[in-house]
């Protein structure tokens, strides 16, 4: 018996072949339900909103690849700068990727902000990370501590049952985190 006359006698065989093949020729990705604000982010989209051609040769999947490769070895490197303590170089290394609307982006701009005093400027970062991803739950996390930096406790433990209620959990990292600046056990 052929992989066609097998298939062909399936049909629910049939259509997801189908749309695997779809899915890995066109190169796109599944973005997971919750987006955690994560070391490794979707790829930013550079469509500029416009509608992609189906028929994608295997030169600009190549493209779009490689571009999808040096906007994640990118971020992270600007990410590693934002940890590290280099506030300033991290958000230039941020702007630098040339997608500021990517919640990832957004919420570390918005972090380092903080960190740097600029409660305004973070302010406005947080709100933009979560305009493009109402359901980033580092975004939900850091927002939290801004106000216990703020003094306003109460806002912080909302934005905690809002974490809580992203991870379905009280022990995702970023739930931990924000828990433990409201207890007072640690300042992030």
């Amino acid at each position: 018996m052929s992989l066609t006359q097998a298939t062909s006698n399936h049909p629910i065989r049939t259509l997801a072949s189908a749309a695997l093949a779809t899915l890995f020729v066109s190169g796109a990705s599944l973005k997971p339900v919750l987006a955690m604000g994560t070391d490794n982010p979707p790829p930013a989209d550079d469509s500029g909103g416009k509608k992609k051609k189906k028929g994608n040769s295997a030169i600009e999947q190549q493209e779009q690849q490689l571009a999808q490769e040096k906007f994640l070895r990118d971020y992270r490197a600007a990410r590693e700068l934002i940890l590290s303590g280099d506030y300033k170089g991290g958000i230039a290394a941020m702007h630098a990727l040339g997608h500021d609307e990517h919640p990832d982006v957004a919420n570390y701009i918005g972090y380092a902000n903080r960190k740097l005093g600029n409660y305004d400027d973070s302010k406005f970062w947080y709100d933009k990370a979560l305009a493009a991803d109402e359901s980033h739950v580092r975004t939900w996390s850091y927002y939290g501590m801004w106000h216990m930096e703020q003094g306003n406790r109460l806002k912080a433990q909302d934005f905690l049952a809002k974490v809580n209620a992203l991870c379905g959990n009280t022990s995702c990292e970023e739930y931990r985190q924000l828990k433990a600046v409201i207890d007072g056990k640690a300042s992030y």
